[in-house]
């Protein structure tokens, strides 16, 4: 149980950070326009209604602002209780996707449940990157020196690792499993006295994905291979990712396109709206692809924005997790910065072409319901966590 506050010391928040608030109103109202300028066309063909998109994102966002100030105003101690609930829930609906009825598919994949009515489907592995950011750091205050044992490392891998293969297996849902893996291994590393072991890994593993690289652009970069023969969709990605101009009609041509969109943009881009990719050359570009329109529209300067915009949303978390009040709000705070780095870095990776295609959305400025709801609760959280901040004399 995190420590408490010495006997007969009353303590009163003396800090709340407004300088978060606003950043996330500012990326939230950034994507809003940037959805909207993106969406409209397609929102007009498919549905006659050029705000379709814009509408149901200004109103899910709205009201997801709404929820993350309230719950900055509860206590973040009540998580500690709880999340064992959230992460074994999150397990049990994550299983549903696969082995009930509920489980819808979209866009050829299935992670979404639907309880019969549209506005109550999401994706369940989103409430797992809670789970992970609330259990996790929950096991290791209750662990306390046993995290630098063997067991005690190989105990908290388990828990997260198994919250991963459950995204993985269940929802089929790799770039999900990636970031809860990561989530619990950053915490692992904050939590263990042994920091160095982790670099030597982290070293290990970069040295591994340049040299796989490596090799496979060298056995499979030159390939002709007929991608009706593919069944992985998996090894579709990698041998698109490797040569988007040889399978250009076989997945390479959104990303060629996307490619195009950003090339196309210049420094300054070519104003707001007046995008081409977005017509139709790039498909679903309000979603995972957005990025790229923003550099056609508002050019690599737009595109900087952005990164500078997220560059200080991750410094006011790393503020709140440096200052937090104890080690149980730290952890979390830290979760929750790996979550969102990770997602921003994959995104912007994915439309340059520098990883496979993951299907991860740009935080905040993508479309999504389900995405915008868990992000605003894990913004309330990290407030929650800076209300609690004492700066004593």
């Amino acid at each position: 149980m995190p420590k408490k506050e010495k006997k007969g010391k009353v303590f009163k928040a003396e800090y709340y950070d407004f300088n978060l608030v606003a950043v996330v109103i500012l990326l939230i109202c950034f994507g809003l326009v940037m959805l909207y300028s993106t969406s409209a066309y397609t929102a007009l063909v498919k549905d006659n209604n050029d705000m379709a998109y814009f509408a149901k994102q200004a109103i899910i966002s709205a009201c997801s602002i709404v929820g993350a100030l309230a719950v900055s105003k509860l206590d973040y101690h009540l998580l500690y209780y709880v999340s064992g609930m959230i992460y074994w829930v999150s397990m049990g609906l994550m299983a549903l996707v696969k082995f009930s009825p509920m489980g819808v598919e979209v866009n050829g994949a299935k992670r979404w449940l639907n309880f019969g009515i549209d506005a109550l489907q999401f994706q369940p592995a989103e409430v797992a990157k809670i789970a992970a950011i609330t259990f996790i750091p929950c096991l290791i205050m209750k662990m306390g020196k046993e995290v630098a044992t063997r067991k005690g490392f190989w105990k908290l891998m388990a828990y997260g690792g198994g919250l991963a293969a459950a995204a993985l297996i269940f929802t089929d849902n790799l770039s999900t499993a990636i970031i809860i893996g990561a989530i619990t291994g950053f915490m692992i590393f904050i939590a263990h006295p042994n920091q160095k072991m982790f670099l030597r890994i982290i070293l290990v593993l970069a040295v591994l994905l340049l040299v796989g690289r490596i090799v496979l652009q060298m056995t499979l970069g030159d390939m002709q291979l007929d991608m009706t023969n593919v069944d992985s969709f998996r090894l579709k990605r990698v041998l698109v990712w490797l040569n988007p101009e040889q399978y250009s009609s076989a997945g390479g041509y959104q990303i060629m396109q996307a490619l195009y969109a950003i090339g196309s943009g210049g420094f300054f881009g070519k104003g707001l709206g007046n995008s081409v990719q977005k017509l139709g050359p790039v498909p679903e570009a309000q979603n995972d692809m957005i990025f790229s329109i923003v550099c056609e529209e508002l050019g690599v300067f737009g595109g900087l924005v952005i990164i500078v915009l997220f560059g200080y949303l991750l410094y006011r978390l790393f503020f709140i997790a440096q200052n937090a009040r104890d080690f149980y709000g730290s952890l979390m705070v830290s979760g929750i910065m790996v979550h969102i780095a990770l997602q921003v870095i994959l995104n912007i990776c994915v439309v340059l072409n520098w990883i496979p295609t993951t299907g991860i959305t740009l935080p905040f400025v993508s479309y999504g319901g389900t995405s915008i709801v868990f992000l605003m609760a894990e913004m309330g959280i990290a407030l929650s966590v800076s209300r609690q901040i004492y700066f004593g004399k």
